[in-house]
């Protein structure tokens, strides 16, 4: 019997370009809000608590109402969120934990890098290449909370979701008012460079699967596709521009890269950031696994682009980087 081929959305650049100048309206509203009644002194103060991630700051006092508020509206999971899928796709992430954390180093953040705009405000804000792996780590620790069943049962999953989303709208305002953005580059952290990272954290990481060679059905793909896609909805992506499937994923995928993929400054910044954060957990003989890694999930042309060097020899290796503790704080 021949194989259904689901049908699927495109996705135009009228529509991609209607939303690169979107933000997250929500989220930049209470980071107005705080802006306005205790400037930036009170939104210094709401990035340490965001940072702190031993308090629930849903239950915190202390917290500004507008802040409290924002808290228990976006508590609830999307209506369209399927708990059995999602539970699916934790399996997933659970049964292939190291393969995917080596993904998302060596593939999934690198990727992100390629799109030139949108890598201009991770390198403005400075919070990555000035302690990269202070920032990996961080990633981490938010991925494996939101792949664990426990977490959404405890609501630790959604708060720290939140928590990133609420950061992403601090680093939104600061860049509107550094003096330093320009508009052509469309609204920073906008909507479309937020759901280019979230493909970054879903599609890529299951097509980086696929190249490594790690089986997994189309049920097991798409389950964990939805996992991600009700994080990104709560992260305050819009939900016309979360794929449904592996084909929309496909399509959203290629017409982002088409859009947005071309050799930057900060995206090569932040690549050479990555590496170093990476090649220094490596042992000494292998430093140059993380480069031949990122290079076997890239290819050539888009590691040019990122000015990846290139380590050849070490290819042969790659087949070994997920045997070795290289990417443990991932």
């Amino acid at each position: 019997m021949p194989k259904l081929v689901k049908a699927g959305r495109t996705f135009s650049d009228a529509l991609l370009s209607q939303y690169r100048q979107v933000g997250d309206p929500a989220a930049d509203a209470v980071i107005d809000r705080l802006a306005a009644e205790g400037g930036r002194e009170a939104l210094g103060e709401l990035m340490r608590w965001l940072g702190d991630t031993r308090r629930h700051l849903a239950h915190s006092p202390e917290l500004p109402p507008v802040v409290q508020g924002f808290f228990m509206r976006h508590n609830q999971l999307p209506a369209w969120a399927n708990i059995r899928q999602m539970e699916q796709g934790m399996r997933f992430f659970q049964q292939h934990t190291s393969a995917i954390a080596l993904t998302l180093g060596c593939y999934s953040l690198p990727y992100c890098y390629a799109g030139a705009d949108g890598a201009r405000v991770l390198w403005l804000s400075e919070r990555i290449h000035r302690d990269t792996r202070k920032r990996l780590e961080e990633t981490g620790e938010w991925i494996f909370t939101v792949t664990k069943k426990s977490a959404w049962e405890s609501g630790e999953a959604v708060e720290r979701t939140l928590r990133v989303r609420l950061m992403h709208a601090a680093i939104r305002y600061f860049t509107l008012h550094s003096g330093q953005w320009d508009m052509a580059w469309g609204y920073p952290v906008n909507q479309e460079d937020m759901c280019g990272t979230s493909g970054a954290f879903s599609y890529i990481v299951i097509r980086g699967l696929r190249k490594a060679g790690i089986p997994a059905t189309e049920a097991e793909e798409e389950a964990y596709l939805h996992l991600i896609n009700v994080v990104g909805s709560l992260m305050g992506v819009a939900d016309e521009l979360l794929p449904r499937n592996l084909r929309e994923a496909f399509h959203l995928d290629r017409a982002i890269a088409q859009r947005q993929f071309r050799p930057s400054e900060p995206g090569q910044g932040l690549t050479r950031s990555l590496l170093a954060a990476l090649e220094e957990a490596a042992p000494a003989p292998l430093r140059n696994l993380p480069a031949a890694q990122m290079r076997f999930f890239l290819g050539d042309e888009l590691a040019d682009d990122l000015g990846i060097p290139a380590v050849p020899l070490e290819k042969r290796l790659v087949g070994l980087a997920s045997a070795l503790p290289v990417f443990r704080f991932l």
